[in-house]
């Protein structure tokens, strides 16, 4: 963890210091327009960082570094490392959480639309993110940052809920037409974490243990099928990740009952 920053001016309520020259609100959102531009600056060079060096090279000194800042200067944005990295996860699993609930949400709409048609929109929604956003993909998903200190209660919490939820959501959709595909499941609700159950039952009452696990398992598909590709493990076995992905889908879409409908290819967007 990077040390806390030395002292500085104590912030006002209106934004700017103590004893500062309080020139009105023009001068006050100059200010705040200039510190949003740093601190967004600073979390794109930390991504850019992770992605050329690997997540130990996130630290405030070396961001400073890069944008021609001093060490204490950066402070004055993010009083230590774990926060910066607190607010990167935070922000990159809400943007995850976005995409994800835009393609999926139970609308009136939506609920005219075929089953398979919104668990296809899901997966695809969520590979093309993770294929546009790698870095961002590795910070919630894969490599851990050395030392990072998780806040309680996750770094993100409503988004980790609102992605769970939705992947649960994903079986609930298809359980009617696989329920009898899991007929023989002996799942009970002991096999589960706590935490999840706390998540996912008050959203889906109606679901039983099997369509919960049906659930993990729709994610370990999903999830090893992207990390692979977003880790590059595919670049040298397959020229066509996109047609492995789709066909996989098509397969696991079967798999809960349903036939496959035309779906999109990747179309990687920040």
């Amino acid at each position: 963890m990077e040390s806390v920053r030395g002292p500085g001016h104590p912030a006002s309520p209106g934004g700017g210091t103590v004893g500062g020259s309080g020139r009105g609100p023009t001068a006050g959102s100059r200010r705040e327009r200039l510190r949003a531009e740093t601190t967004a600056e600073i979390k794109k060079t930390a991504l850019e960082l992770m992605a050329a060096d690997g997540p130990d090279a996130i630290t405030l000194r070396a961001i400073a570094r890069e944008m021609g800042m001093t060490a204490n200067a950066i402070y004055g944005y993010f009083a230590t490392r774990d926060d910066l990295v607190t607010v990167l996860i935070r922000d990159v699993y809400t943007a995850l959480a976005d995409v994800v609930d835009a393609v999926f949400s139970p609308s009136a709409a939506e609920a005219e639309r075929a089953p398979a048609a919104r668990i296809q929109s899901w997966a695809h929604a969520f590979r093309n993110w993770a294929l546009a956003n790698p870095e961002g993909f590795r910070l919630v998903y894969g490599d851990p940052v050395p030392g990072y200190c998780t806040p309680p209660g996750g770094a993100a919490p409503d988004a980790a809920l609102r992605v769970c939820t939705g992947l649960v959501g994903i079986a609930h959709t298809a359980w009617p037409y696989a329920q009898h595909l899991y007929a023989d499941s002996d799942f009970d609700w002991s096999d589960f974490d706590p935490g999840l159950l706390a998540k996912v039952r008050p959203v889906y009452p109606d679901l039983p243990p099997a369509a919960v696990a049906l659930a993990l398992r729709i994610w370990g598909r999903l999830h090893g099928m992207v990390s692979l590709e977003v880790y590059g493990h595919l670049s040298t076995q397959t020229t066509s990740p996109d047609k492995l992905f789709r066909e996989e889908l098509a397969a696991l879409v079967r798999s809960l009952g349903l036939e496959p409908t035309a779906g999109p290819t990747a179309r990687p967007s920040a």
